[in-house]
């Protein structure tokens, strides 16, 4: 559904915001958003290029406070509120990549996801990559890029996935610090509730542990998941270790 509208509860809901916080947002016109007289209304893909984009730009602090928030609207997804294990796996790695520009390592990422058969549609896939790019990059500082389509339709994949490669040479991606880039996840969600719960995971892992190091360090597809699944297991017991303060306070 690209042309879903919601309204401010949903919205908020979708963006796993307060509606308070939302209408502040509204407020000081900094989400995109329609006005009919006193009714606001908000475009699906309006708002989640604006989330998305919003996420990936994040400081710590407030990164940390998004994604706490997002991960307990989204726990029936996961009992044990993990992600990686059900979305990555050794076969969705490759630790090799030889892409040479920014077009390529597009084609390359969607080229390694049908070969693992999630793909149903890599044409509308990689169009759909390079209009979020043509956004905003969606590399970060530190060296990788959370790739992602604009619209993350249901019909082209077939099942929420993420797919990392580890390119042999750094390339120039956008980054806001200048750097070059050479990590690139792929991240498609078919369950609208996770996808933003997902980029703020991936977001979380790199700042708070020392997943970025492992990664570029990795002699293998195996322990590049093995040090993904750690780093996630970090930031779990971190969120437990906080829902338990908080209930003690109470």
């Amino acid at each position: 559904m690209p042309h879903r509208i919601f309204n401010i509860k949903e919205a908020a809901a979708y963006l796993h915001l307060s509606t308070a916080d939302l209408e502040t947002l509204v407020k000081e016109r900094n989400i995109p958003c329609e006005k009919l007289g006193s009714r606001i209304s908000f475009r699906r893909k309006d708002i989640d290029s604006w989330a998305s984009r919003r996420i990936l730009q994040f400081p710590e602090q407030h990164l940390a406070n998004y994604h706490s928030r997002s991960s307990e609207k989204v726990m029936e997804f996961s009992k044990n509120r993990t992600l990686m294990p059900i979305m990555i796996t050794v076969e969705r790695i490759n630790p090799s990549l030889t892409s040479r520009t920014k077009k390529s390592v597009i084609r390359d990422m969607v080229a390694l996801a049908d070969q693992t058969n999630l793909i149903s549609d890599s044409k509308d896939l990689i169009l759909s990559l390079e209009e979020r790019e043509k956004l905003c990059s969606t590399a970060m500082p530190g060296g990788l890029a959370l790739l992602h389509p604009r619209q993350h339709e249901p019909y082209m994949f077939t099942e929420s996935f993420i797919v990392l490669g580890r390119n042999l040479q750094a390339i120039h991606f956008g980054a806001p610090d200048g750097e070059p880039t050479r990590l690139f996840f792929l991240v498609c969600c078919q369950d609208d509730r996770i996808h933003l719960h997902t980029l703020a995971r991936l977001c979380t892992m790199c700042q708070k542990t020392n997943l970025l190091n492992e990664l570029f360090s990795a002699d293998s597809a195996k322990e590049i998941l093995a040090s993904i699944l750690h780093s996630e297991e970090e930031i779990i017991k971190d969120l437990r270790e906080q829902s338990g303060h908080l209930q003690g306070i109470k």
